[in-house]
C-alpha cells in the first residue's frame, strides 16, 4: 500500500489506486474540493514534493491551463489516483480560506 506523507499533517497509507483528495480527507486532512472532484476549480491543489503522481491527464490539463497553472508539481488531488508513495503539501483547506470543503468527491 502506498504511504502518503500530506506536509503539515502526518504520513498514512492508503489503498492504491484511491483519489488522493479522498485519501487526504479520509485521513483528517481538510482539503478543499468545491466542484465535487471535477477538475473544473482547483481548490485541491497540491504540490507534489515527491514521488511520481502519475500523469497529467486531459481534464486535469484543461484545469490547470484555464488558471494559469503551469509547474508540473502542482496538481490536482481530484485527478490523482495514487499508486506510488507521495509526499504532497496541500495548499488550500477548509480550515484556512474559512469555507466548506465542498460535496465529496465520488471514488
Amino acid at each position: 500500500m502506498p504511504t502518503i506523507h500530506a506536509e503539515g499533517y502526518h504520513s498514512f497509507t492508503v489503498e492504491s489506486g484511491k483519489k488522493l483528495v479522498l485519501a487526504l480527507e479520509d485521513n483528517g486532512v481538510d482539503i478543499l474540493h468545491r466542484c465535487g472532484g471535477n477538475a473544473r476549480c482547483t481548490t485541491c491543489l497540491c504540490e507534489v514534493i515527491d514521488g511520481d503522481a502519475g500523469p497529467i491527464g486531459e481534464a486535469e490539463a484543461g484545469a490547470r491551463e484555464k488558471k494559469g497553472i503551469e509547474d508540473d508539481n502542482m496538481r490536482l488531488s481530484c485527478q490523482i489516483r495514487v499508486t506510488n508513495d507521495l509526499k504532497v503539501k496541500p495548499l488550500r483547506t477548509a480550515t484556512s480560506e474559512q469555507m466548506d470543503p465542498g460535496k465529496r468527491p465520488e471514488e
